[in-house]
C-alpha cells in the first residue's frame, strides 16, 4: 500500500506542469499572442494551440492583457491589444521604406539586369524613392525625387489598383494635356479611356500593371503594388527597360517575379498573404 501511495505521488508530480520561467515563459507568451492573432478567442482554444494547461494559459493571457498586448471584449473574447498597434506603427516609422526595400530591389536588379524602381503615391503623382539603374539599354530619365502622373506609368497604375472607377477616370483625365488633344508621343494619344479602363481591370485581376510606352517612347515596365499590415497599397515596385530588352513575352515572364518580390516586401510591412 505504501509503495502504491509513493508511486501515485510520483505520478502526480510528473503530471503537474512546472511553472514556466525565463525563455520558456517568453516563448509561451509570444505563442499566446500568435494564437490570438490567428483567431483563437478563448482560453481553451489558446491552450490547445500552444500546448499548455488552462491555468498556465490564463496566467499568461492575464499578464498580456494587463500590459495591453491583448484585450478582452465581452461576448467576443481575446483580441490583439493597443500596445501591439503602437509598436507596429513605431516599427514602421523606425525603418524608412527605401531602406527596407533595398535588398529586394538589389535582388531584382541582379536577376534581371533591368532598371528597378520603388515609388509611392503623392496626390495624383508617382514619387520615385529609389532607382537601381539597369545594365540593359540606355539610362532612363527617371530619378529619385522625380514625379509623374499616376496614370502615365506602370508603377503608378500598380498604385491605382485599389482605386474606384471614378478615381481611375479622374486620374486618367488629369494625366491628359490641358487641351485634351496633343500629346508628347503618339502611343499615349492612342489610348482612349475605354482602353485604359480595360487594362486597369486586367491589372486588378492579375495583381500587376504594365507600362506599354505610356510614359516614354520605347520604355516598358512591369510593376506590382506593395501593401502594409492594413492591406492598403503603400508603394509600388517596377522592372523597366527599353523596348528591345522588354518584349511582351519577357514582360509576361516577369509578372510572377515582381509579384513575389512585392509580396515579400509587403510581409516586411506586416501584410498577410
Amino acid at each position: 500500500m505504501q509503495h502504491d501511495s509513493i508511486a501515485t505521488a510520483n505520478s502526480a508530480v510528473k503530471d503537474k506542469e512546472p511553472a514556466p520561467t525565463g525563455t520558456q515563459t517568453l516563448l509561451r507568451g509570444l505563442g499566446v499572442v500568435q494564437a490570438v492573432a490567428s483567431g483563437a478567442r478563448d482560453l481553451k482554444e489558446i491552450a490547445r494551440i500552444i500546448g499548455t494547461t488552462r491555468s498556465t494559459t490564463h496566467r499568461l493571457a492575464s499578464c498580456l492583457v494587463e500590459e495591453r498586448y491583448l484585450r478582452v471584449l465581452p461576448q467576443v473574447g481575446y483580441l490583439l491589444g493597443p500596445k501591439l498597434i503602437e509598436l507596429g506603427f513605431q516599427a514602421r516609422e523606425e525603418v524608412p521604406l527605401a531602406i527596407l526595400a533595398r535588398p529586394y530591389l538589389d535582388e531584382l536588379s541582379a536577376l534581371t539586369g533591368d532598371t528597378v524602381h520603388l515609388a509611392v503615391r503623392e496626390g495624383d503623382e508617382v514619387l520615385y524613392l529609389h532607382k537601381n539603374p539597369g545594365r540593359n539599354g540606355p539610362e532612363m530619365r527617371s530619378r529619385v525625387g522625380h514625379r509623374m502622373p499616376l496614370a502615365r506609368t506602370g508603377i503608378g497604375k500598380a498604385l491605382m489598383i485599389d482605386c474606384t472607377l471614378d478615381e481611375w477616370q479622374r486620374l486618367y483625365q488629369t494625366s491628359l494635356p490641358v487641351d485634351g488633344k496633343a500629346t508628347l508621343w503618339p502611343q499615349y494619344q492612342e489610348q482612349s479611356w475605354e482602353q485604359f479602363l480595360q487594362r486597369m481591370q486586367e491589372y486588378v485581376a492579375g495583381g500587376y500593371a504594365f507600362d506599354l510606352e505610356d510614359n516614354e517612347p520605347s520604355i516598358r515596365c512591369v510593376a506590382a503594388p506593395v501593401r502594409d499590415a492594413s492591406n492598403l497599397i503603400v508603394a509600388g515596385i517596377s522592372i523597366a527597360s527599353t523596348l528591345p530588352y522588354m518584349p511582351l513575352e519577357k514582360m509576361a515572364e516577369l509578372i510572377p517575379l515582381i509579384k513575389k518580390t512585392a509580396a515579400r516586401l509587403s510581409a516586411e510591412l506586416g501584410a498577410r498573404p
